[in-house]
């Protein structure tokens, strides 16, 4: 096929963006770039990330199963990359909380499939953490691996996880890379494309009544991709870009960066990082730029509390794949029960805490329509649990999607992140992007714009 075109109506109301109905594209800008990240934004500034070289490949999967279903008495053995220790190490006790929760629930229903769930560690591109957990996790048996987060580390190891034929399935890559990765079908996410959040970004800086954006990012795939999606939005709706600053992963030190954009004096700057944007913070306040002027994205969205003075960030912006807080309070409340029952510490973050429960949910609903735990067969099904092949009847939790299975029917699961509906490519086609400000306790709360 072509570049995927899915449909959308993309607005921000009530704090969120609502993926669903007219043309959406999806179009480059996700790659790295080959730019020294600390090379200065000179007089005449060009982009430093060449977005159309970017441009996802056009590819489709094609899908076979040789097993039948439904499952009677599988053991499903699904690992988990997800970022223990890293620059992203502040997502994994939501994201592992989500699949050990999920897992629980799984179990508990008793029909047709057990989960034994192996925990591994991504860790990220500088310390490679992922270099023995991936071997580890397939030589244990897993046919399934869930992670990682970041979408840079992610491209590590999915042709080593492809080439065991078993299935990589991230709740939070949105790197478009994704979308056109020759992959065999193997790879799916319950993440939104950054395409999405680029365009969300945008138009919130934009409709701020900012009129130039500086930049400081993550030179990898998801920072440059993001990056240009949220360029290609700020330009759309009359701004201009006047700087870039890339930095690398394993970089300690952003004072090149923090100079070269504020030497173009920017109305806002946009911090496309992950948690080095705590290194990066102080240094912007030193220099009296104002708090209310930076805005985050999904990478670095944290409540900060005591780690900085009170107000520092106050005002400041930022926005995540996310449904509106209240209508999953009964989730998060039950998940944290879960979670610290277990005697684990209470979580403080709940970001992809649902993308990573729901990625467990649909790897167990697919397996059982399948039959099999093998990857080729279960990505197979995973498509249509989800609602993609249209006609399925709705459900909300396992054990109830489950009974529709078991009963000859066609599951189509709602998950607490949102109604998912995979597309062929094994990306999301029904997404929110929520919009959130932090307060003077440096925590942030969900934003009602509309």
């Amino acid at each position: 096929m072509g570049v995927f075109t899915r449909s959308r109506a993309a607005q921000v109301m009530g704090g969120i963006a609502l993926a669903g109905a007219s043309v959406l594209v999806l179009v480059g800008c996700s790659g790295g770039s080959t730019t020294d990240p600390t090379e200065p934004a000179a007089a005449g500034f060009d982009f430093p990330i060449d977005c159309d070289a970017a441009e996802p490949a056009s590819y489709t999967p094609e899908y076979s199963s040789t097993s039948t279903g439904p499952g009677t008495d599988l053991t499903y053995k699904i690992g988990t990359a997800l970022p223990v220790t890293g620059n992203l190490a502040f997502l994994g006790p939501p994201e592992i909380a989500g699949t050990e929760y999920a897992a629980s629930e799984v179990n508990a229903a008793a029909k047709g499939v057990t989960i034994d769930l192996i925990q591994g560690d991504s860790g990220d591109t500088d310390n490679k953490a992922y270099e023995t957990e991936i071997p580890r996790l397939l030589g244990e048996g897993a046919t399934a691996i869930i992670g990682a987060a970041s979408s840079g580390t992610s491209l590590q190891f999915i042709d080593q996880v492809i080439a065991a034929n078993a299935i990589q399935f991230s709740p939070a890559n949105t790197s478009a890379a994704f979308t056109g990765y020759e992959d065999n079908g193997l790879y799916w996410r319950t993440a939104p494309s950054d395409v999405l959040q680029g365009e969300v970004l945008g138009n919130l800086i934009a409709g701020d009544g900012n009129e130039t954006l500086g930049m400081i990012v993550l030179n990898d795939s998801y920072g440059t991709g993001l990056a240009c999606f949220t360029k290609k939005s700020f330009e759309a709706a009359g701004g201009e870009v006047v700087a870039a600053s890339l930095y690398n992963t394993g970089d300690t030190n952003f004072s090149a960066q923090v100079e070269d954009v504020l030497a173009a004096q920017p109305d806002a700057i946009a911090l496309i990082t992950f948690e080095e944007v705590k290194t990066i913070i102080p240094e912007l306040v030193g220099a009296d730029f104002p708090s209310d002027k930076m805005y985050f994205v999904d990478g670095n969205l944290a409540n900060f509390g005591d780690e900085f003075d009170a107000g520092t960030v106050a005002g400041a912006k930022g926005t995540y794949p996310a449904v509106d807080p209240e209508t999953i309070s009964s989730f998060r409340d039950s998940l944290q029960s879960y979670w610290t029952g277990a005697g684990n510490s209470e979580l403080t973050d709940f970001t992809y805490a649902p993308e990573s429960y729901d990625a467990v949910i649909l790897l167990a609903l697919a397996a059982l329509e399948a039959g099999s735990t093998a990857g080729p067969d279960v990505a197979a099904h995973l498509q249509q649990v989800s609602g993609g092949s249209g006609d399925g009847t709705k459900c909300t939790t396992y054990a109830e999607c489950a009974d529709i299975i078991i009963g000859g029917g066609v599951a189509d699961y709602d998950g607490v992140s949102g109604p998912i509906t995979f597309n062929e490519v094994g990306d999301p086609t029904e997404a929110s992007i929520g919009v959130f400000q932090y307060g003077d306790d440096n925590n942030y709360e969900f934003l009602n714009v509309g």
